[in-house]
This record gives C-alpha cells, sequence and structure tokens, in this order.
C-alpha cells in the first residue's frame, strides 16, 4: 500500500465521531492538566511564531494565543471539517489563528519558520513511518533555537495504566500506538536530528499515561 492509499485516521478514528471529540477529550485525558503542562514547557514569548501540528479542533492553539496574546500562531490538519470546527471556536474566542489544511510530513512553510512546535494527541495516529517523516518535517521548519513540545500517549508507567491503553488501542489501533507505549518518541525525534530529547511529566489518565515531551532544534 503506498502512501496516498493508507487510510487517513480521523480524531477519534471515525468522521462520524468529529462532533464527539471535544467533549470526550475533555472526559478522559485530563484535558486541562496535560496541556497546561505542555504550554508550561513550552514558555512561549511574545514574539514567537509558534505552529501546532495535528491541531484538530484548535484547543491547545487557542489556549496558546489567550495565554499570550501577541505570538503569531499556525495550525495544521489533514481534515478540512475539523478545521471548520478549529476556526469557529477560535472566532467565537476572538482569537486569531491561521489554519490550513496539510499533512503533517508534508508542512506548506519554509525551512526555518517557527521558534516553538506544538502538538498534542496527534503522533499516536500516525504509522511509525510517517512519525519519522513528521519529526523530520518538523525539524526542517522550526528555527535554529527553536523547539519542539509534545503530548501524546507514552510508556505506562505501571500495569493499570497499560490496561486502559487498550482502549485507545482498539480505537486507533494496535500498530500506530505500539510506539508510544513502547516509549520511541524520543529516539524518533532524535533520529530526526531533535537534540536534549526528554520527558517533561508523565499524566495519569483514564486511557492510560500522557506524556510530556521537550526537544530543542
Amino acid at each position: 500500500m503506498n502512501q496516498a492509499e493508507k487510510p487517513y485516521v480521523h480524531a477519534l478514528r471515525f468522521a462520524a465521531l468529529t462532533s464527539l471529540y471535544d467533549p470526550i477529550i475533555a472526559l478522559t485525558t485530563r484535558e486541562k492538566t496535560f496541556k497546561a503542562a505542555l504550554l508550561d514547557a513550552a514558555a512561549l514569548q511574545a514574539s514567537d511564531r509558534v505552529l501546532d501540528v495535528g491541531c484538530g479542533t484548535g484547543t491547545l492553539a487557542i489556549q496558546a494565543k489567550q495565554q499570550t496574546p501577541t505570538i503569531e500562531i499556525h495550525g495544521i490538519d489533514g481534515d478540512p471539517a475539523i478545521l471548520q470546527r478549529a476556526r469557529s471556536k477560535s472566532r467565537r474566542a476572538d482569537v486569531a489563528i491561521e489554519y490550513r489544511e496539510a499533512m503533517s510530513f508534508d508542512l506548506p512553510y519554509p525551512d526555518a519558520s517557527f521558534d516553538r512546535v506544538l502538538s498534542s494527541l496527534f503522533f499516536h495516529h500516525l504509522s511509525i513511518e510517517d512519525k519519522l517523516r513528521t519529526f523530520r518535517e518538523i525539524h526542517r521548519v522550526t528555527a535554529d533555537d527553536g523547539s519542539l513540545y509534545v503530548a501524546d500517549w507514552g510508556a505506562p508507567q505501571n500495569a493499570l495504566m497499560r490496561l486502559a491503553f487498550f482502549g485507545i488501542q482498539l480505537l486507533d489501533g494496535f500498530t500506530n500506538t505500539r510506539p508510544n507505549i513502547e516509549g520511541r518518541l524520543p529516539d524518533l525525534m532524535q533520529q530526526a536530528g531533535f537534540k536534549q530529547v526528554r520527558i517533561v511529566r508523565n499524566i495519569s489518565t483514564l486511557f492510560g499515561t500522557m506524556a510530556i515531551y521537550a526537544a530543542a532544534r
């Protein structure tokens, strides 16, 4: 199967469930806690140019813009329907965010375009090949002194967290999620060229361990 034939994995795997994405994520993932931890790690500065990869309905981008209003922030996602929701949410929140439809492994930006790149609950949707391709694209569009911050499912911290994660694997697929629970995201970041890769924090949720990763360009 070539790249064009790979099935697109929607936010909750099926397009029909997209309308339920925000309430389900809020109820099951400790969303406020992990996104606050991600933004604390990123420590956005007033003049930063920021990219949210796999921005979904725009929750993280909106929160970042509200927290640091002078940043320039862009969001990309491959799902036009979910981007419509993101644009509507941004209008209601009265924040300016530039959204574009694009695949994460083919970002429509020049080299070194962004000071900070963010991503939340996105990488577990990708095959291991596309995880690496995406990290390489992010590395390309990140400025020399820039950095990357990712919140996604990580290696379970105990047996209960491993058991809880079966729900995510049943929904999003075992093959794409396996590198997450094997703790392989930091290695893939390093393969893509990132340095000082580290786990900032692990957060227990109803569906498993949420890991906050940070890396320098």
